[in-house]
């Protein structure tokens, strides 16, 4: 044997070995954690039960326009909603790095909620257990649930004293709850997002650390997978050649290992992929563009700069009247389409789970049956469900300047990259495909009259690396339940018992090794 091949040998032995000894723990922790992360996420407070335990929109109050209101808050709002604090009419405004609260029948700007108010506030959200409800603490700093809530700091905690140990957080800038937890959600979440993520507090509060760690344990981790391969095929005997105690073996190893040295040829690749797959959830070193649309897009599709001055008290309460003959709002979100501002509201009551009915009805459940559009310019033609599909010819056409368009298609089932397996996003959506430099694909959205998703050569790439190998999101499998948990979870027990088994054997050596060292 050559001494470059002794080399390269030893390397790949100790590079596997000590790799493995470091790292096992980690691969139990992520293939466990992993399984639980099929079934429950982090815990959330949605869209539609936030709005849910609103209190109905009433500006009967309100004197003050959005644009008056915009001119005290100091900033320009990315984002306009008209809301209820109580029984006071408010635009709470996006921007200028967080959130504004404004009273509308003053024009006055909120300044934060007493503990006394956030407690009321909670007991009008929750009624239920308005009797049991009391004030926990203010966070200035986000704790392990509301991480990804900054933008609404600082938070009220209140503790609801239930039996599900609900725990509920409200913005001291919007006057609202953004979080709810239990405590089964919190429980779950520790088993599973919180461990496979790595999201614990101290960590992920650091958002460059937490990348940076995720990025290199995931390099680390992929070497750990291919060294392991490759010195498994490497001591693989097709003709068992090895005689052990128990006869001829296509393995050198006895024991766990042999287990370990099977298990890792049958299940290393896999978890070569997903661990891979794992670091590019980080998007590590900006490799691919993101999927939300560039600014110039956006520009095109809202009409440019936002339109505050038709925002009047008289215009929003005719837009409400027009919405109520649908269902009674609770909230006016702004938009601008082509250079014209509308009013959104959603209907946040329960309707049939898509999953559970016909194919025709599901599309019909997937659409916007629960919102109503209306023009702040003329809100006496009434209120609409979506944007109708032609004005979305010429947006097609000039938001893409420079490049010609290949195809266009109304999609009302999901494709491959525009899609979610809770019916969450809307159909249908005009999917355009250009021939521009980077292959870019559009969503546009008639419901909102946006643009949903962009898509790039590069992203699309990355759908079928991320994706595709972490979650085994390929259509031929993803929708089929439950096949698609049976392979994952039979895949995720091969990983742990490599895992496990390595774990074992490493643990050994470490006892030997610190045996000679004490001893020596």
């Amino acid at each position: 044997m050559t001494v470059s091949s002794t080399f390269w040998r030893r390397l790949l032995i100790y590079l596997h070995r000590w790799l493995g000894i470091a790292g096992s723990l980690f691969f139990v922790s992520w293939f466990v954690s992993g399984i639980v992360l099929m079934y429950a996420g982090m815990p959330a407070l949605t869209e539609d039960e936030r709005l849910e335990g609103a209190p109905p929109l009433d500006l009967a109050r309100a004197t003050v326009g959005v644009s008056e209101a915009a001119v005290r808050a100091g900033f320009t709002p990315s984002r306009i909603l008209v809301g209820m604090h109580g029984d006071r009419p408010v635009y709470r405004f996006a921007g200028g790095g967080g959130w504004t609260l404004a009273y509308a029948d003053t024009g006055e700007l909120a300044d934060g909620l007493s503990a006394e108010a956030a407690v009321a506030l909670v007991r009008r959200f929750m009624p239920e257990h308005a009797h049991t409800a009391t004030y926990d603490m203010l966070l200035r700093a986000p704790d392990q649930w509301t991480l990804q809530s900054r933008a609404f700091f600082p938070l009220h905690r209140v503790r609801m004293h239930d039996d599900a140990d609900t725990v509920v957080y409200v913005s001291d800038r919007t006057a609202e709850p953004v979080m709810r937890t239990t405590r089964g959600s919190r429980r779950w979440a520790y088993a599973g997002a919180v461990l496979h993520w790595l999201y614990f507090t101290p960590i992920r509060a650091q958002a460059a650390l937490w990348a940076d760690l995720v990025i290199w344990l995931s390099v680390l981790g992929c070497v750990l997978c291919l060294s392991g391969v490759v010195w498994g095929l490497w001591r693989l005997s097709v003709s068992g050649v090895y005689r052990l105690r128990g006869g001829v073996s296509h393995s050198p190893y006895a024991g766990l290992m042999r287990w370990h040295h099977y298990g890792g040829l049958a299940f290393g690749l896999v978890t070569f992929t997903w661990v891979f797959s794992g670091g590019l959830s980080m998007d590590p070193w900006g490799w691919h563009p993101g999927t939300a649309p560039t600014r110039l897009q956006r520009q095109v599709v809202t009409g440019g700069a936002p339109r505050l001055g038709p925002l009047t008290v008289s215009q929003l309460r005719a837009g409400a009247v027009a919405i109520a003959t649908a269902f009674e709002p609770k909230e006016l979100e702004v938009l601008h389409f082509l250079g014209e501002p509308y009013l959104l509201a959603r209907d946040p009551r329960p309707r049939p789970d898509p999953a559970t009915l016909p194919t025709t009805l599901a599309t019909l459940a997937t659409g916007s049956a629960d919102q109503r559009l209306v023009s702040v310019l003329r809100p006496e033609q009434g209120a609409f469900e979506r944007f109708e599909n032609a004005v979305f010819d010429e947006v097609a056409a000039t938001v893409m300047p420079g490049a010609s368009i290949i195809d266009t298609t109304w999609l009302r089932s999901y494709d491959s990259y525009y899609y979610d397996r809770q019916n969450r996003r809307r159909l249908p959506v005009l999917r355009v495909r250009y021939d521009d430099p980077v292959a870019t694909w559009l969503y546009f959205d008639p419901h909102r009259g946006s643009i949903a998703r962009k898509e790039e050569r590069l992203t699309r790439l990355n759908r079928w690396l991320y994706h595709g190998f972490h979650s085994l999101d390929f259509p031929s499998l993803y929708s089929k339940r439950p096949l698609w948990d049976l392979v994952v979870i039979g895949l995720s027990l091969g990983g742990i018992l490599v895992s496990v088994t390595s774990l074992a054997q490493g643990w050994r050596r470490l006892r030997r090794h610190a045996g000679r060292f004490l001893f020596s």
